[in-house]
């Protein structure tokens, strides 16, 4: 009797046993499960009740402006975007346009508009760096005392698009100062130049008409435009 006893005995612990194994497994697979849902990156959208909801979680809001640049009588957004975990990745600028429900739709979105923040050797470019919404104008201004110079952008909401309109310059370099103003619609560029070297400082101004162009917010980049102009008008 007592060895049948025994015998059940052991027989309960062993099932016991694989019961509390199977549970454990089964909480294992629920953590797991946790960990990888946690993981998922949230996609920024196209619509919106607030600016949150355009910036996906590996981005953080670098510079934002508010006012109206559709003439509809309400406010806008701009706002400028870098990655959270590479400050040297290339930023990305978004538009959005204030519905009459309070709610915001993505209306422009460009990797190329904004230039990086730093060099190759890791200064800053442009220091400080300004964004405005101003008149129905989207304007980006930039400045640098240093070979970079000063940079100022305006976009003009035109039909539904954001079209570049003008383009300004200043630079300082050795032995003399250098001025580009540059309305691509029109074709017109103004070049000024002031020689330092010279204690009279006289100046020179050069405009040229070149080819219209129509550059949209969302593929132009100005560096690129400045720099055509350049290559145009030598």
């Amino acid at each position: 009797m007592k060895k049948i006893i025994s015998t059940l005995f052991f027989a309960s612990l062993i099932v016991y046993s694989c019961n509390k194994t199977k549970t454990d497994t089964s909480k294992n697979s629920v953590n797991f499960i946790k960990k990888d849902t946690a993981q998922v990156q949230k996609e920024p959208s196209t619509s919106g009740k607030q600016v949150s909801d355009f910036v996906s979680n590996q981005y953080e809001i670098q510079y934002e402006t508010e006012g109206d640049l559709n003439h509809d009588g309400f406010p806008d957004k701009a706002l400028v975007l870098r990655k959270k975990d590479d400050t040297l990745a290339q930023r990305t600028m978004i538009v959005l346009l204030k519905n009459p429900d309070k709610t915001y739709r993505l209306f422009k979105s460009s990797e190329t508009v904004f230039p990086d923040e730093y060099n190759e050797s890791g200064y800053k470019i442009h220091d400080p760096e300004d964004i405005s919404i101003e008149k129905g104008m989207l304007n980006i201004n930039l400045y640098d005392i240093g070979p970079y110079g000063n940079r100022f952008s305006k976009f003009k909401y035109m039909n539904d698009n954001l079209i570049l309109t003008y383009i300004e310059t200043y630079n300082m370099g050795a032995g003399s100062h250098s001025a580009l103003y540059y309305e691509p619609m029109k074709g017109k560029v103004t070049l000024e130049t002031v020689n330092t070297m010279e204690e009279a400082m006289p100046s020179e101004t050069k405009k040229v008409q070149v080819k219209k162009e129509r550059f949209l917010f969302e593929n132009v980049s100005p560096d690129d435009v400045v720099t055509n102009v350049y290559n145009a008008v030598e």
